[in-house]
């Protein structure tokens, strides 16, 4: 009703102006005027409305989600306050301080790498020290409100509730002040939850409380991630430019105060062209803010960056394979889930984005926290498997043109048997005097596709836990004529033989029919069971019996499958780690429990028909017999226009793996399972079994 009058009112206010100009003798055109401005007084009343009644739901949405949180956790909330009261109570700046040393050491006890953040003390940055672009370039980016704010954005967790009911409580993400990315840096860890979220508001008003606004500003530039594990502004300018971060240039500062958003994504090394967009963005919200002027804004925009070349990180394959495990491990401490299956290829996609992000976060912890880690790497079989390939491989001479690297190259990986443990690696051919030669390590970062060594993993192992034996008859079927559309693989015939034969002899219409008999999907099981990462939905092919894969497999995963053929089916995650303490001397590495993937029998028998292939298969020219009498078994591996060769071998000591190939597949005359992979099997096998009692498998 009182709408309805406040209506009337205006109308009437209206029409007696309109009399007023009419009787005055005023223009239609002056009138009209004056009705378009009274049109638009009336149209922003009731915008004004509108957004009261806004505001109104707003204020009731977030005050009937705050009762939902407090009846949902409101038991909690005491240990909740309590935690954050202790947090801050024991809080202290030498906890903003991203400078110790993490030591990694070999099964020797040698010292094999130290791992730095670049941020010690001689970088750390005192609130008066740091550009003042870069603190209004984070507050223009990341929290408006910094200095105004208690902590908490109240505007921001508006936003938050919203999408909280939208997505049924599955979203809790966003809002984070300055202080909250501070504090879950420091003091929580990194799920997303919504009691995390909670604790992470909790302890951000407290730190307010506690810390000066100037305090909380150099905590946070001086302990935000700028990628490759550097820490702080200030290392970050001295790794990326070279130069103080005194002597940085408006564009530079933006350039950089955009990494901490996502590290990885804006990794200056990798892309550095992705930075530049968000760089803009800040440079853009600055200036809105009032922090540059327009000609500063619009110079900086035009400014032309260029970031230091990066330089190998380290001089040897072993120290790149420890981190990846101790990063591993980290992401297992604190809560990723590792997948090993998907759905489909957005799936796998999605997954690996989220492995890579949470990888390289944990990565940076690892340079910063002061970790003492032992691991199995053995300084003496490091040096024998990285003779091995370099010598069997010393014929091919050629480099890239544009990094001097041999085009040649290949992968070693050395398993203990008893323990499960790597304990040497070699990623690649050695190079002196060239940085960069370490910079992939082959052995467990290239993905290849594994030809016939991955059938006594996906295919005869399996089948033998399905009831196939050693001397059951298989048919040697045209692999191409099984590929014909409409064919009927079950009444296929070839060549009959036994198992063990064709095992032996690599036939591969024997492991295409036997892989259907007993089905992709279950084959493939046994391999993501070995925790064997890149198998994706479109593997689940017949080809995959023959090694073809779409990504593939490392020595590392190979090694582990074959390993656990000699532990009677019992699987061990491959890793070098023994112990992993904090910087407390507080031991964090529990060990893995071994777990069942084939059957004791099946795996003896696999392993029975495996020696054969050293003495009448297809690595008979190697002629072990007559190098040692040490019982071994093993299985080569050749792709389609040897691309890639393969040999995965064992005696009951040891497992080792040997890819060789192109890091651009193509072409190499002579390269089978066979010939330069065998032989640089048998050189570091020889190496390692030295003195040890020739004993047969169990």
């Amino acid at each position: 009703m009182g709408k309805k009058k406040e209506k009337q009112k205006r109308q009437s206010m209206l029409t007696q102006v309109k009399k007023a100009h009419e009787k005055a003798g005023e223009t239609a055109g002056g009138y009209g005027f004056r009705l378009i401005g009274a049109f638009f007084c009336d149209f922003f009343y009731y915008i004004g409305h509108a957004l009261k009644w806004i505001v109104l739901v707003g204020l009731i949405l977030t005050a009937a989600i705050s009762l939902v949180l407090f009846v949902k956790y409101g038991d909690d909330y005491r240990s909740f306050a309590k935690e954050a009261d202790e947090i801050i109570a024991n809080s202290k700046a030498e906890d903003f301080r991203m400078d110790e040393v993490t030591y990694i050491y070999g099964a020797d006890g040698s010292q094999i790498a130290e791992l730095s953040s670049g941020n010690g003390k001689s970088s750390y940055l005192k609130y008066e020290e740091i550009p003042k672009a870069a603190v209004n370039a984070f507050v223009a980016i990341e929290d408006r409100s910094y200095w105004r704010n208690i902590g908490i954005d109240v505007k921001g967790l508006i936003r938050v509730a919203v999408d909280f009911v939208t997505s049924r409580g599955d979203n809790m993400a966003g809002a984070s002040t300055i202080t909250q990315q501070l504090t879950r840096t420091i003091y929580l860890t990194r799920e997303r939850s919504i009691i995390r979220k909670i604790k992470e508001m909790m302890v951000s008003i407290r730190l307010t409380r506690k810390y000066s606004k100037q305090e909380i500003m150099e905590f946070y530039i001086n302990t935000a991630c700028f990628s490759n594990g550097i820490y702080g502004l200030e290392a970050a300018s001295k790794a990326f430019f070279g130069k103080n971060a005194s002597e940085l240039s408006l564009s530079q500062t933006a350039y950089l105060c955009a990494i901490p958003n996502r590290p990885e994504y804006f990794n200056p090394y990798k892309h550095p062209e992705r930075a530049l967009e968000r760089r803009d963005k800040i440079l853009k919200d600055m200036y809105e803010e009032g922090y540059i002027s327009k000609i500063a804004y619009q110079e900086a925009r035009q400014e032309k960056i260029k970031v230091e070349k990066q330089v190998s990180e380290f001089n040897n394959y072993e120290t790149t394979y420890a981190v990846y495990c101790a990063v591993e491990y980290l992401m297992q401490l604190h809560g990723f889930e590792f997948r090993y299956q998907f759905q489909n290829d957005a799936d796998y996609k999605e997954y690996q984005e989220s492995y890579e992000a949470a990888y390289n976060l944990e990565k940076s912890n690892l340079y910063a926290k002061g970790y003492i880690i032992t691991t199995s790497l053995q300084s003496d079989a490091q040096d024998a498997l990285q003779q091995a390939l370099d010598n069997n491989l010393a014929f091919a001479t050629q480099t890239n043109p544009q990094t001097n690297v041999y085009e040649l190259q290949g992968a070693v990986t050395a398993i203990d048997n008893t323990t499960g443990k790597v304990i040497a690696l070699a990623g690649g051919r050695s190079q002196e005097n060239l940085n960069n030669v370490y910079s992939l390590n082959r052995a467990y970062q290239s993905y290849r596709q594994p030809g016939s060594s991955f059938k006594p993993l996906a295919v005869y192992t399996p089948a033998l836990m399905y009831g196939y034996t050693p001397e059951t008859t298989v048919y040697d079927i045209d692999v191409k004529t099984a590929q014909q559309p409409g064919v009927d693989i079950s009444s296929l015939r070839g060549t009959a033989m036994p198992l063990r034969s064709a095992v032996e002899q690599s036939k591969n219409g024997v492991a295409y029919s036997v892989f259907y008999e007993i089905k992709p999907s279950n084959g493939l099981e046994y391999i993501t069971d070995m925790k064997f990462d890149r198998i994706v939905p479109q593997d689940q092919t017949l080809s995959a019996a023959l090694g073809g894969l779409t990504y593939g497999a490392t020595t590392v995963q190979m090694a582990s499958g074959y390993a656990t053929l000699v532990n009677q089916g019992e699987y061990r995650s491959p890793s070098c780690l023994v112990s992993f303490k904090d910087s407390s001397g507080r031991e964090l590495y529990k060990e893995e429990k071994p777990r069942r993937v084939y059957s004791a029998e099946a795996s003896s028998q696999m392993l029975d028909i495996l020696k054969g292939v050293l003495t009448v298969g297809t690595a008979k020219s190697m002629k072990w017999s007559e190098s040692s009498e040490m019982p071994a078994a093993g299985k080569t591996g050749t792709t389609n226009g040897s691309k890639d060769g393969w040999f995965c071998g064992v005696t009951p000591y040891y497992t080792v793996t040997v890819w060789v190939g192109y890091d651009t597949p193509k072409t190499l005359d002579n390269l089978y399972g066979g010939t330069y992979p065998a032989g640089v099997w048998k050189d570091a096998m020889l190496y390692l079994i030295q003195g040890e009692t020739a004993v047969d498998f169990n």
